[in-house]
Order: structure tokens, then sequence, then C-alpha cells
């Protein structure tokens, strides 16, 4: 049996705790900033379905061109939209942000953990990205 004192306690836990506050690279705040740009531009000019069931019915006619999964989505809910994009062949995104992130980034004040883009308008959100 181990017995930490206080101080040494407190340094193990504050160094492991040091790695989820870190802030996010500028590679990756740019790349969140570059595709809530491209959504923006996608709500305005094309045509989006928000949420999931809407999205699955998108998938399953074959609709939807680009999918979009929230961090925090279920990972039951994850996979079947994943198991049903990769039937219709169509690319899905796992979007940075939690769906409060995502529901702002459309522009709706509402929370959102599936978008399914059905057509890009003037966004190049559907070109291949890496």
């Amino acid at each position: 049996s181990l017995i930490f004192t206080g101080a040494i306690a407190e340094k193990e836990i504050s160094s492991t705790n040091n790695l989820s506050t870190m802030a996010p690279s500028k590679k990756n705040k740019k790349n969140v900033e570059s595709m809530n740009s491209r959504l923006k531009l996608v709500m305005k000019s094309g045509k989006a379905i928000l949420g999931y069931k809407s999205g699955m019915k998108g998938l399953r006619t074959g609709k939807s061109k680009l999918v979009l999964i929230a961090s925090n989505c279920p990972p039951l809910r994850k996979s079947e939209v994943e198991y049903l994009a990769m039937l219709a062949k169509v690319q899905v995104h796992h979007y940075n942000g939690d769906n409060t992130d995502l529901g702002t980034a459309c522009g709706k004040m509402f929370n959102c953990s599936v978008v399914s883009i059905i057509d890009g308008g003037d966004s190049d959100i559907l070109v291949k990205q890496d």
C-alpha cells in the first residue's frame, strides 16, 4: 500500500490533468474554423439535413453527399451512421466539436449530433479533405 503526502499527490494529479487542459494546436483550430465557415456557407447557399433520424433517411434514399458527426455522439449511433454511410458510399467527417458546437456552426440555437449535406452550394465542403 502506497501513502502519498499532500504535496506529492497534488503534483501527481496536476501532471495528469495537464494534458487534457492544453489549448488546441493552431492547425487544429484553423481546421475547425475552416469547417465552420464551410458549414455556414452550406447552410446559406446549399442544402443540409440536421438530425439523426432525417440524416439516416437521407443516407437510405441516397440524397446525402457528406455526413458530419459530432464528437459526443453516442458510440452506437455513430457506428450506425458510419455503417449506412459506408453502404451508401458517402464520406463521413468526424466534427471536432460537440453537438452544441455543431448546431451553433449550422446557425441553429439547438444541439445537433448528425448533419447530412445534400447540396454543397457555393461551399467547397464536398471536395475530398485529408
